[in-house]
């Protein structure tokens, strides 16, 4: 009841979440893990427009911005308590709530291939028990994650490295011998240039929005896991919608799942860039890379099985091949 309460005088305080049902047209307040106009911050954005401008009159999407609005840690459980309605984070940032979403980066099928197959009912059910959200499409697939550095190695070892992680890198790289050292990424500019950490664990892209290509000397190929930002709106604020309203979110969701045929040009794109600002890729022969991807799946499986199970079993079969 208190809980409630205070939901309510926050809700309340900052004039957020849906209207009244009487009114026409339903505005929705939503919040992006990133920070606007970077790399993962965009998909989001251009749903946002797509969404204002083909529902006017029906919905209206008021963006509240990225982490200098709330920082991404926050998200999960302002989303389960309706103080935002709509939200784009990654499953790295809500894994106090669900601890199951440290399989999401774990996907080896694409969106259509897990809704085929019946996968998203498994996700959205876990999205509903424990964030009280609705699922309404996740973007990034066929952008992999690596680990830059700014000291050389000669091997898939980090061993006497301290390496900046979030979930997302911390079992790799505690596998692989290296510290993890756990930071918002709005300091880790400052990590590298003191020393604190000698690199960090991020996607392909995106290293330039944060100007960390200036402390990077080196990127350990290949890439490893997928990256997954899921699109979501509060559960109380998806059945307060009527069905035109729900479609215009879901289209729009879907819409910004088939941008993702843009990645592959982008990161060759990225790599370029990256080699030119004098960071080296770090790749050790064939086999040796592939003992490290393969471990890079198998100690995330592990952790994700260890949390639970029984649903981590299910999560495997449903979302990798």
């Amino acid at each position: 009841m208190i809980r409630g309460i205070r939901s309510a005088a926050v809700l309340a305080a900052f004039g957020w979440g849906i209207g009244a049902a009487a009114a026409e047209e339903v505005t929705l307040r939503a919040v992006n893990a990133f920070a606007e106009g970077t790399t993962f911050a965009k998909p989001f954005e251009r749903m946002i427009e797509k969404i204002n401008q083909e529902g006017k009159g029906q919905l209206k999407i008021t963006y509240v911005g990225g982490p200098r609005a709330m920082p991404p840690f926050e998200i999960g459980n302002a989303l389960r308590n309706k103080v935002v309605d709509l939200t784009s984070v990654t499953g790295a940032f809500y894994g106090n709530l669900m601890p199951e979403a440290d399989a999401f980066k774990l996907m080896t099928r694409t969106m259509a291939e897990i809704r085929g197959a019946g996968g998203m009912a498994l996700i959205e059910k876990l999205h509903n028990d424990k964030l009280n959200a609705h699922v309404l499409g996740r973007f990034g697939y066929g952008i992999p994650f690596h680990i830059y550095l700014t000291k050389p190695v000669t091997k898939y070892d980090l061993t006497g490295l301290k390496i900046r992680v979030t979930p997302i890198y911390k079992d790799l790289v505690e596998a692989l011998g290296g510290t993890g050292v756990t930071t918002a990424p709005g300091e880790v500019y400052t990590a590298l240039e003191r020393g604190v950490v000698d690199g960090y664990g991020w996607p392909a892209l995106g290293i330039f929005d944060l100007g960390w290509h200036e402390k990077t000397k080196y990127r350990l190929d290949p890439g490893y896991y997928q990256v997954e930002l899921l699109m979501m709106i509060n559960l109380d604020s998806w059945k307060r919608l009527d069905a035109a309203q729900q479609k215009l979110l879901s289209d729009a969701a879907l819409w910004v799942e088939s941008l993702d045929s843009e990645w592959p040009a982008a990161i060759a794109a990225e790599r370029e860039r990256q080699g030119k600002a004098g960071i080296q890729a770090l790749e050790f022969g064939a086999a040796q890379a592939k003992t490290f991807v393969q471990t890079a799946y198998d100690v995330g499986w592990k952790s994700v099985i260890a949390k639970n199970p029984e649903v981590g079993a299910q999560l495997r079969q449903a979302i990798s091949k």
